[in-house]
């Protein structure tokens, strides 16, 4: 989601669902996903910390008064396995993100508060559904979270059985060095391409786009045609994140395609 400077996190989603438990948190790795994108690996020790592929985490920063607000990247899954999950982080100047950029370091101690009604938890007893996610800029964060996800369950469909049908990423942003995690949406949806398929769009590209991308790229924003191709209006669960203007244009060209508006699912972050 977007973070906005003249609020802080918890004043902007103070009516949004949210865990009571703070848990302790250390940095255990920093990775730059892009020139402007820091990668967090926090490892969270405590076996009662949980969250829902979507989420995100209120950040606590000792001797930083701001609360941050970010995104889980990371799937459940991989906290199953390892104990940490990940946040991409753009750098800004609201002092959290800023922290991350300048200040952070391997070993950093933080605190961090799941929360959030945006999520992909789906349980056997409910119909299997199509997914489209449909991402902008750093809003592919919570929506990459939900894809590991899926290829999770898909992977363990003798466990979970509540896998998805088909999933396929709408991913918006100015320009390829700004898709984050592409490499690894291109592989996931080359490992099951009957499952899992995206398109890449760059609206500011200046440069000739990459040979191995050339096959997933447009040129131009996610047009409401290409949406027609990808919803089912009986089948489709669609989740969409990303700046304001765009997910009211999405939103409304989705309804226009048939898609009712209790299968579009998004967060107003303003």
């Amino acid at each position: 989601f977007i973070l906005f400077e003249k609020h802080t996190n918890l004043e902007r989603t103070a009516s949004v669902h949210r865990q009571m438990e703070l848990f302790s948190a250390r940095v255990c790795d920093i990775m730059n996903e892009s020139d402007s994108v820091k990668r967090l690996r926090l490892e969270v020790p405590h076996p009662d910390f949980s969250f829902r592929a979507g989420q995100w985490v209120d950040f606590f920063i000792p001797g930083v008064d701001t609360v941050g607000g970010f995104s889980i990247c990371s799937s459940p899954g991989l906290l199953q396995r390892e104990g940490v999950i990940e946040l991409a982080v753009k750098y800004t100047r609201h002092p959290p993100a800023h922290w991350i950029h300048t200040k952070c370091s391997v070993d950093s101690p933080v605190a961090v508060r799941v929360g959030g009604n945006f999520y992909f938890d789906p349980q056997p007893s409910e119909p299997v559904v199509d997914l489209l996610l449909i991402a902008g800029g750093v809003g592919i964060n919570p929506l990459y979270s939900i894809l590991l996800h899926a290829a999770d369950l898909l992977k363990h469909t003798h466990v979970h059985r509540c896998a998805p049908g088909h999933t396929h990423l709408c991913y918006s942003a100015k320009n390829t060095k700004e898709l984050l995690f592409k490499n690894t949406i291109i592989d996931i949806c080359h490992e099951q391409p009957d499952k899992f398929s995206c398109d890449f769009h760059v609206t500011q590209q200046s440069s000739d786009i990459e040979q191995e991308l050339q096959p997933y790229t447009i040129n131009g924003r996610i047009s409401e045609e290409e949406l027609k191709r990808h919803v089912d209006p009986e089948h489709t669960l669609c989740y969409l994140c990303g700046p304001p203007p765009m997910i009211e244009k999405v939103n409304s060209d989705l309804q226009k395609v048939g898609l009712s508006e209790d299968r579009i699912l998004f967060e107003k972050w303003w």
